[in-house]
Parts: C-alpha cells; structure tokens; sequence
C-alpha cells in the first residue's frame, strides 16, 4: 500500500519588512484510503492558501483525520482548527477534542504507508512524516528549513544532534524531502 502525496503550499522565510519578517510554513496533504493527513498547518498569508488546494484534490476540512506538527512554533501550527475533526499528533502525544493520549511519536503509524520519527534537531521535539508513495519514500520535516540548509540552524540547541537527524533521514534514502520553508528537493546524500 503506497500514499499520494501534495504540498498545499511551499514555505519561505523571507524577505524582512518593517515590522517584522515573512514566514510560510511548507504544508503538505497525504492520503491512504481512508486516513487524510495534513502535515504543519503553519503560518500563510490566507487560509484558502490550505484551502483551495484541498478542495482541488475534493478534499473537504471535515475529511481530514490526522494533522502533524513537525514541532510546537506557530509557524507551523498556527491553522490547526482548520481541520475540527482531525486528531493532533505532536513529539509526545495525540489530542482530539479534550482527550489528550501519550504516546512517543517514534514508530507511530497513522497508517500503513504514512508514519512518523523522532528528529531532534531544529527544536529537542522535531519528528518528521514519512510517506510511502508510488515514486518512493518522501520525507517532511523541519531538519532543513529549505533546501541545503541552512548549514546552521540559530534555533537548534545542539548542532550535533540535528547532524545526526539529518544523517538518520538521508540513510532512509528518501526520493524526496519537504523541509519546512522551502520547496521540496531530492536530496544529494549529503549532511
């Protein structure tokens, strides 16, 4: 069983303006069967950035069962309710409506071909989703904000460790990896 895979919308940082800096967050829509999942529901400049594409794929909000937050900063959760029907899955836990369930995200499948890991790196929270398509394993996470980097995140505590993240997502050899402000690449293998 594979899952299809769309980027609703392709994140960016920039550029500063006065007062402040813009920001988009990279969302993407996976499907298997019955499971639709939407992964960082972040910052955009409208809603119907989300929105629209998903109703060109006949997707209606209430359809949508899962949502993923790469990690807690409101460039990537901030339209969360977006989507009333959906369970919440974080680091740590799945919340829907006031039920709030531990479970370490590490191995969690949310479907047969659509799972998630832990990737500490950009924050000590980070997962990333990964999605089994009919092209090959695609890869969405914050462990890049764009396409070769950058080299040093300014938010990471531990340089190292997101090293490592990144090492453990290319030796999954991904055909594809969505960062979180960026568009997606095919990776190069390199760290």
């Amino acid at each position: 069983m594979t899952a299809s895979l769309h980027v609703l919308h392709t994140g960016y940082v920039g550029p500063e303006e006065a007062g402040g800096t813009r920001v988009g967050s990279s969302v993407v829509y996976a499907r298997e069967g019955d499971v639709h999942v939407v992964i960082d529901p972040g910052l955009v400049r409208s809603r119907a950035q989300i929105l629209d594409p998903l109703a060109d794929l006949g997707v209606d909000p209430e359809q949508i069962t899962d949502v993923v937050f790469s990690h807690q900063h409101l460039d990537h959760t901030l339209n969360a309710a977006l989507f009333p029907a959906a369970r919440f899955h974080d680091f740590a836990a799945i919340y829907q409506g006031d039920l709030w369930s531990d479970d370490d995200a590490e191995g969690r499948r949310l479907a047969e071909s659509i799972s998630l890991v832990r990737t500490p790196g950009h924050t000590v929270e980070d997962i990333s989703t990964l999605v089994r398509t009919s092209e090959g394993l695609v890869v969405c996470t914050h462990a890049w904000w764009f396409e070769g980097g950058p080299d040093e995140d300014p938010y990471a505590p531990d340089a190292d460790v997101l090293a490592r993240s990144r090492e453990r997502i290319l030796a999954l050899e991904p055909v594809l990896v969505v960062p979180g402000h960026g568009a997606p690449f095919v990776p190069a293998g390199t760290v």
